[in-house]
């Protein structure tokens, strides 16, 4: 018996930290600043964990906001076409070389300031890219996991470049995540 709980101790001590957060460093023709993201490991454990090891690894470092909406929301995280100085007609049709998340809908709602992850018509498709809502948006409640919110730097994600026409896609320079960092 003895033995099972100090193995049990030793998995809990040995497993990896999960962050609480990410920091992201924005440059561009929009927004220069500093956006803190508390993630909600404890309402949508597997999307948290996949952004936190992303930006651990420099994934999303370079990426792109490629689709932006006037009062809606601004997206990014397309680590496999978002990278800046790619081929920006590609930007947010890819993901990460991890496969896709199955749902984590909570019952929180979509307002300002609020983390959500993008996803294609398959409930179960999200992986890499999440959008940040610049108001409220209560219409996506229950269809989109919601992963976290913006605690410091909504200046700087209301400065975003703006995308063009219905679906908000930036034309020329897009804004960048620049760096971004897993926090604890």
């Amino acid at each position: 018996m003895l033995k099972l709980k100090l193995a049990a101790a030793f998995a809990v001590l040995a497993s990896p930290v999960l962050a609480t957060g990410i920091e992201i460093e924005v440059e561009g023709e929009g927004a220069n600043g500093t956006i803190k993201i508390d993630l909600y490991e404890d309402v949508a454990p597997q999307h948290a964990a996949r952004i936190a090891a992303l930006a651990t690894e420099g994934a999303y470092d370079g990426v792109v906001f490629h689709r932006v909406i006037d009062g809606f929301m601004a997206q990014t995280g397309d680590v496999q076409f978002g990278k800046i100085g790619g081929d920006m007609r590609m930007a947010g049709r890819g993901g990460s070389d991890q496969p896709d998340l199955p749902a984590e809908i909570s019952e929180r709602s979509f307002e300002r300031g609020v983390v959500g992850m993008a996803r294609g018509p398959d409930l179960d498709s999200a992986n890499s890219q999440f959008f940040i809502m610049f108001d409220a948006g209560t219409f996506l409640n229950g269809q989109y996991t919601i992963v976290g919110e913006v605690t410091e730097g909504m200046d700087v994600v209301d400065q975003i470049k703006l995308g063009k026409g219905r679906n908000g896609a930036v034309i020329g320079q897009p804004d960048v995540m620049k760096t971004v960092t897993a926090t604890e």
